[in-house]
């Protein structure tokens, strides 16, 4: 027994997509999958697991299920989004017009070219601004330094939400994702926050022209990851709010690892604009489909 897949990135984030519409898997196997053919060096490796089902709201043309490698299903993913949309259209899933069925809302797609996609993605349900940095503790409680963090916002998208931290890290360019790392943990499990969240360091170029730079530390993954599109749009909608930049002058330009990638903002409406990338079509061997 052999299951046919695609990998795909958008941005440097790689995920490994499947149809699931006439397999059948439940929840179980497909959390059990991810697990498996996730793990980098002993199987096809990934972010996440995407599942393509049946759509479930009316006039959606598919559902997404998105599983990351550790088996948590999670609401949605921008980039993820992406990259399905492409995957939909070239398997005749969709046309290049789409709605995407999400635990957090339908998601509009849309194919710009032959590897541009657009999403619009779901809309912040939640803005803080300026969260306490005194409370934030590590997970034994103690409190963490916060030495060149200016602020730290929180926005959900969609409902439910996938939570995002906003955090402004001036010299983020002169941080490596180590240095980072004890700080981005305390920051995802901040007690603030029931459901965690994923975080988003970002900074600002003294160049209006320059794209801002982020880097996110995802929940699911609980590393760095190279790219996070609703984080991306978390940060756009922020800086938005704060006045730090102006949407009327066409989309924000966000530079992450893996590449760049545009925010439109309008009001509550995020636009996620970027290029998709096909990294190889194959299938799973029977061992990875051996359910425990």
């Amino acid at each position: 027994m052999t299951l046919a897949f695609f990998k795909m990135q958008g941005a440097g984030n790689d995920f490994i997509v499947i149809d699931n519409r006439t397999r059948g898997y439940n929840e179980k196997q497909l959390q059990q999958l991810a697990r498996r053919v996730c793990q980098r060096k002993v199987s096809v490796g990934g972010d996440a697991l995407m599942v393509v089902e049946a759509p479930v709201s009316e006039g959606a043309d598919l559902r997404m299920r998105f599983f990351n490698a550790d088996g948590s299903e999670a609401e949605m993913c921008g980039n993820g989004a992406r990259c399905l949309a492409r995957y939909a259209y070239e398997q005749q899933i969709a046309g290049a017009a789409m709605v995407i069925d999400t635990m957090a809302g339908p998601v509009p797609a849309w194919r710009l070219g032959e590897r541009r996609y657009q999403v619009r993605l779901n809309p912040p349900s939640a803005y803080q601004k300026e969260l306490p940095l005194a409370a934030l503790t590590d997970k034994n409680g103690e409190p963490v330094a916060t030495e060149g963090i200016e602020f730290a916002d929180h926005v959900d998208l969609g409902e439910p939400a996938i939570p995002h931290l906003v955090i402004s890290c001036p010299d983020l360019a002169q941080q490596t994702a180590e240095q980072l790392r004890s700080l981005a943990e305390a920051f995802r499990w901040w007690s603030l926050l029931p459901k965690g969240a994923n975080v988003n360091f970002f900074a600002l170029s003294e160049n209006p022209a320059e794209p801002v730079l982020v880097r996110t530390f995802e929940r699911g993954v609980e590393d760095f990851t190279l790219a996070c599109g609703t984080g991306s749009g978390s940060v756009a909608y922020a800086l938005v709010q704060r006045g730090l930049a102006a949407p009327d002058v066409g989309p924000i330009r966000l530079a992450v690892p893996g590449g760049l990638l545009e925010v439109e903002v309008k009001g509550r409406q995020l636009n996620l604009i970027g290029d998709t990338n096909i990294v190889v079509r194959g299938t799973i061997t029977d061992e990875d489909l051996t359910w425990g």
